[in-house]
């Protein structure tokens, strides 16, 4: 395979994860790649670098410039570049293409794609989707905003029997032709309006994930939602709906302690047992019911889902249990990272609660987390850029205090609690304040759960 040659200079925006595997794979299909990264070079992955060294590949670091783009026939972005900079539109007035890694890796590939989106679980139930597919003997590639890019697949020449990908909102942003054999879509509730100028805006680019599915495929949505209840997908796809009760046109349901999925092709109901799920929350039991429904349109077998769903252990840092001390339990749930995933997170938890949220706020406000925590949350620890705006939420309310650092966050929620009690990290913000990610705050709680621990 070899690129078009007429779109043979390439420039890829963004040196993170899906940005140096499109230059790679791009690299190795004969195209001449340069690299933009707003971040100085010591600020850039060493080993990152250093391939792209090795593979000819120029790195060039610092504020975006204009003249970056001049004389280049194609722009791929990474998801974390918004597309509203100047260069990318000055890029616009110059005619040169811009395309995301995804949909530009999508072109490449000829294998059956499920894509999920969703404000929450997207990450979840792409993995159990995964998990019910494997189960069942079938060659499946799991990634996408997942962590692993569409470009490895692409790159790999490999045409699994399936590819089931986590897709956000900024990967739609840039599709054209991205066509999913089954989208998902979990749920919508305000998130990233820091980077979309309101909720519609928002809204619509997660409907981008169906718009180019015809005839033979299938859009799956939460239809407890009423913006999703009330999408039209195109001509010849056919809608299924799920949640957690059961009402006549639901598809997937949860009843009696088992999921319940019953299409108008089938002529008896299926039905998957809860009692040995490892994921823990209501939440997680919609996850569950999601998955399963999709699984079941895929042809996988009821014993395949069945032993996914009871060997299935989470991700780390979603309602991740670290530790336990003093009868204390401690959960990691640091990829909530919106006030709705916080919520979910609270509303999932059968003890009383000591939360520590805080962080970069995203927009939207924290209405629904205040809501979740009546009666259910104690007491409270504040960290990070929106801790003030935390405290304003939750005055008269809860008690609640501000920390420093997660040490000294966790060290006050474990002082507030006792025996029987759980302490949760629940965000409901961006970690871009203080720590380099998600995982290294959900990493800096466990240890100093650890620590308090072993004093």
């Amino acid at each position: 395979m070899t690129f078009d040659p007429g779109q043979n200079k390439v420039l890829v925006f963004g040196l993170g994860i899906s940005g140096s595997w499109a230059a790679r794979w791009l690299a190795s299909l004969g195209a001449e790649v340069r690299v933009a990264d707003s971040r100085e070079m010591e600020q850039l992955d060493p080993g990152v670098c250093r391939d792209m060294t090795r593979l000819g590949i120029p790195i060039e670091t610092g504020p975006h410039r204009k003249g970056q783009v001049e004389n280049v026939d194609l722009i791929v972005v990474s998801p974390g570049i918004p597309l509203d900079i100047p260069v990318l539109k000055h890029a616009g007035h110059l005619g040169i293409p811009v395309v995301g890694e995804m949909e530009l890796a999508f072109r490449f590939i000829h294998s059956p794609i499920i894509a999920v989106t969703g404000t929450n679980g997207k990450s979840t139930v792409t993995s159990l989707i995964g998990a019910m597919l494997s189960e069942a003997g079938q060659d499946v590639f799991v990634g996408g905003n997942l962590g692993t890019p569409l470009s490895v697949l692409a790159a790999s020449g490999a045409e699994p029997e399936w590819a089931v990908l986590e897709v956000s909102s900024f990967q739609l942003d840039t599709v054209a032709f991205f066509r999913p054999r089954i989208s998902v879509i979990l749920n919508i509730t305000p998130d990233h309006l820091d980077r979309y100028p309101d909720y519609e805006a928002y809204v619509r680019s997660k409907m981008r994930i169906f718009a180019r599915q015809s005839r033979g495929d299938s859009l799956v949505v939460n239809d407890e939602d009423p913006v999703l209840a009330a999408v039209s997908p195109p001509q010849g796809v056919k809608k299924f709906s799920f949640g957690i009760s059961g009402y006549p046109g639901r598809e997937a349901f949860f009843q009696d302690g088992r999921v319940v999925v019953k299409t108008a092709e089938d002529e008896e109901s299926v039905e998957i047992s809860v009692e040995q799920a490892r994921l823990v929350g209501r939440h997680n039991i919609e996850n569950i019911v999601a998955s399963a429904l999709v699984a079941h349109l895929a042809g996988i077998d009821v014993p395949s889902i069945q032993r996914a769903v009871n060997r299935f252990e989470g991700l780390p840092h979603r309602m991740e249990l670290v530790g336990e001390h003093g009868g204390v339990a401690f959960y990691d749930d640091s990829k909530a990272t919106n006030a709705a995933a916080a919520a979910r997170a609270v509303s999932g938890m059968d003890r009383p609660i000591i939360l520590i949220a805080g962080g970069r706020g995203k927009g939207g406000g924290y209405g629904p987390l205040v809501e979740a925590a009546k009666g259910k949350v104690k007491a409270a620890v504040f960290i990070g850029e929106s801790k003030r705006l935390l405290s304003k939420a939750f005055q008269g309310l809860i008690p609640f205090e501000t920390a420093v650092d997660m040490e000294e966050a966790v060290r006050k929620a474990a002082a507030s609690a006792v025996p029987g009690d759980a302490v949760l990290l629940a965000p409901a913000c961006s970690s871009f304040d203080m720590f380099k990610d998600y995982v290294q705050r959900g990493e800096a709680f466990a240890a100093a759960v650890e620590r308090i621990a072993n004093e």
